[in-house]
C-alpha cells in the first residue's frame, strides 16, 4: 500500500511499499532518495479508515551521529504516540549513515556551489543556513552568503635589501571580505563581494596593495545558455576576479592584503572536454579610501584561454591561450613608453602515480614606444611524493627563466612582462618578480599530521640579461641593471608551517632569509633580508 505523504514538497520521499514491523511506536523510517543517495527520514504514521498517512517529522542524518541518538528519538516518539509502526525498511538500532563532507572553499569564491544543501540531510554546520537560503520550493532559486577574515603580522629586517626605512616592530594587515551569490534561476545569477583591507603600524605607511578601507571588489551578472549534454555558454558582465592556469600570468593577487579584480565582459564555454574563456577587461585601480576604487583607463587587458585533457601525455592536460595588454606609460629599465604586448602560451600539466608536473612556455611580441617587443619565458615544476613513507614527503624542483632586455640604448625591448602574476611569486617575502631572471628552486614538503604541513625550500636567482634591471612582482623596476655587470642576485631559504585547524580556520607561519649576491651588493645597498610573517584565515 502506498501511503499518503503529509510533508513539505521538497522532503517527500518516494515510498513504494509499506510493510509491518514489530509494534514499537507509530514511527515510520523510510529512505529518501536525495542528491546524496538514500538517507533515513522519520515520519509519524496515522491509520484511519484503511488509509495510511505519513506525517513528516525530520531527517535523521544531520542529528544521528550515534546509535544512542537514534534510539532516544524512537523511544521518545513511542512514549508520546504509542501505536503500531510500519516501515518501508526495517529499523536497525545503532546503525547510522555517515554525513558527506562539505566541499573545500575555492580560491575563486564565485566558483563554489551550495545547491547541494537543498538536501537538508547534507547540512552539517550551523552556518549552512546562510550558505543556502532557498527562495522557492523547487530549490533552483537561492541565495548564498560567505566571507573571509584574515589577520596577518609581517616583519622585515633590511626591507628591499636596505633601500627602505627599517621597521623595528613590524605591522599588522587585516583583510575582510563578504559576498552574496544570488541564483535567480538556473540561467541567471548575480554575484557581489565587498572588501576591506587595513594596515596598522608600517614604517613609511601602507604599500599600494596593503590598504583599501572599503570597496566593491566584485559585482557581476551571469546569463547562462544550456547547449545540451551538460554543455553551456555563460556571458558574464561586471567587476570580477580572473585567475588562469598556475596564476603565473593572470591571478587574483592572493598573497598581498588587497586582491585584484577587473571590469569588463567575459564568456565561458563548456563544450565536451573543452573549457574556453574569452574576456575584454580593464584592471580595477586600488585606492585606499572608502568606495574610491575605479576602472584603470590606462590599461586594457583581453584574451582567450582554453583548457582540455590531453591523452598523449600521462594523465595530462593542456592550456592554450592568447593574452593582450595595452598599457600607457609602462616603465622598464630602458625607459618609459606606451606598451602593446601580445602573449601566446601553452601549459602542459598533470599527475601520474607519484609524479606531478607543470610546464609552461610563453612568447611575447608587440611594441614599446617606437621599438618592437620580443620576449619569452619557460617555466617548469616537477614533484615526486612518497606516499608510503612517514610524513608522505614530496620532493619538487622549480626551474624558471624569463628574458631580459639586451640593450637599453636601442628601441627594441626583450624584457618579459608577467602581466598580472600572483603576489607572492617566489614566496611570501616577495622581493623579486618574474622578469629578467633565472631561478632554480628545490623544495620538500612533509605532511606532519593530517592537518599540519611543513615546507622547506631554497631559491637561487640570477639575471637572465646583465644589461637589464631587477623587477618586482608588479613589473616595477627595483634596481637598474646599468651599474653592475654581475649576474648573480642571491639566494633565499624559506620555511613554512601550515595548520589547517578545521575547514574554516587556517594558521600559517613563514620565515625567510635572503642572502644578497654580487649584483645587489654592487648596485647597492645589498644587505641580507630577514622576513617573518604569521596569519590566521577564517572562511565561511
Amino acid at each position: 500500500m502506498t501511503p499518503h505523504i503529509i510533508a513539505p514538497a521538497s522532503y517527500r520521499p518516494a515510498v513504494q511499499e509499506v510493510r509491518r514491523v514489530q509494534p514499537i511506536a507509530n514511527l515510520v523510517l523510510v529512505r529518501q532518495n536525495y542528491i546524496s543517495g538514500a538517507v533515513p527520514v522519520l515520519f509519524f504514521c496515522v491509520q484511519k479508515e484503511g488509509e495510511i498517512s505519513l506525517i513528516y517529522l525530520r531527517c535523521l542524518q544531520p542529528l544521528a551521529q550515534s546509535g544512542r541518538e537514534n534510539f532516544v528519538s524512537i523511544v521518545l516518539s513511542a512514549i508520546v504516540f504509542p501505536a503500531q509502526a510500519i516501515s518501508a525498511y526495517p529499523i536497525v538500532f545503532g546503525q547510522t549513515l555517515d554525513s558527506p563532507s562539505p566541499p573545500p572553499y575555492q580560491h575563486l569564491r564565485y566558483e563554489e556551489d551550495y545547491s547541494y544543501l537543498y538536501d537538508i540531510t547534507r547540512r552539517t554546520e550551523p552556518l549552512d543556513v546562510i550558505k543556502y537560503i532557498h527562495l522557492n520550493d523547487k530549490g533552483d532559486r537561492y541565495l548564498s552568503i560567505g566571507g573571509e577574515a584574515r589577520e596577518r603580522y609581517e616583519y622585515y629586517h633590511n626591507p628591499t635589501w636596505g633601500q627602505e626605512p627599517q621597521d623595528d616592530n613590524g605591522y599588522l594587515l587585516q583583510r575582510y571580505m563578504l559576498h552574496a551569490d544570488l541564483h535567480v534561476s538556473p540561467y541567471l545569477r548575480l554575484f557581489s563581494q565587498l572588501k576591506s583591507g587595513l594596515e596598522n603600524g608600517r614604517t613609511g605607511g601602507p604599500r599600494p596593495t596593503d590598504e583599501d578601507k572599503l570597496d566593491l571588489h566584485q559585482i557581476f551578472l551571469d546569463a547562462v545558455l544550456g547547449l545540451g549534454n551538460n554543455d553551456s555558454f555563460t556571458l558574464r558582465a561586471g567587476r570580477q576576479e580572473l585567475a588562469y592556469g598556475s596564476s603565473r600570468l593572470v591571478s587574483t593577487r592572493e598573497g598581498p592584503n588587497v586582491r585584484q579584480s577587473f571590469d569588463g565582459l567575459r564568456s565561458i564555454l563548456h563544450a565536451g572536454t573543452w573549457r574556453v574563456d574569452g574576456f575584454v577587461t580593464r584592471p580595477v585601480e586600488t585606492n585606499s579610501g572608502i568606495f574610491e576604487d575605479g576602472t584603470d583607463y590606462s590599461r586594457v587587458f583581453w584574451g582567450i584561454y582554453a583548457v582540455r585533457p590531453l591523452s598523449i601525455i600521462p594523465k595530462g592536460n593542456i592550456d592554450l591561450y592568447y593574452l593582450g595588454l595595452d598599457r600607457e606609460n609602462a616603465q622598464f629599465d630602458q625607459g618609459i613608453a606606451n606598451e602593446l604586448r601580445h602573449s601566446l602560451g601553452t601549459r602542459l600539466w598533470g599527475q601520474k602515480e607519484a609524479w606531478d608536473y607543470n610546464f609552461e612556455f610563453v612568447y611575447q611580441f608587440g611594441s614599446f614606444g617606437e621599438g618592437n617587443i620580443q620576449a619569452w619565458t619557460a617555466a617548469s615544476y616537477t614533484g615526486y611524493t612518497i606516499r608510503q613513507a612517514r610524513y608522505q614527503p614530496r620532493f619538487s624542483l622549480k626551474a624558471d627563466i624569463t628574458s631580459g632586455d639586451r640593450n637599453p640604448s636601442d628601441q627594441g625591448l626583450q624584457t618579459f612582462n608577467p602581466l598580472f602574476p600572483r603576489g607572492a611569486y617566489f614566496g611570501e617575502i616577495a622581493l623579486i618578480g618574474p622578469a629578467n631572471h633565472i631561478d632554480v628552486h628545490p623544495s620538500v614538503e612533509l605532511q606532519v599530521t593530517e592537518k599540519i604541513t611543513f615546507t622547506m625550500d631554497w631559491d637561487f636567482f640570477w639575471r637572465e640579461s646583465t644589461r637589464d634591471g631587477l623587477y618586482g612582482n608588479a613589473v616595477n623596476l627595483v634596481r637598474t641593471g646599468q651599474t653592475s655587470d654581475a649576474r648573480y642576485i642571491g639566494n633565499q631559504p624559506l620555511a613554512q608551517v601550515e595548520w589547517r585547524i578545521d575547514r574554516h580556520v587556517t594558521l600559517t607561519t613563514v620565515y625567510a632569509h635572503f642572502f644578497a649576491g654580487q649584483f645587489l651588493e654592487e648596485s647597492g645597498p645589498g644587505k641580507d633580508v630577514d622576513y617573518f610573517s604569521t596569519w590566521m584565515t577564517y572562511k565561511f
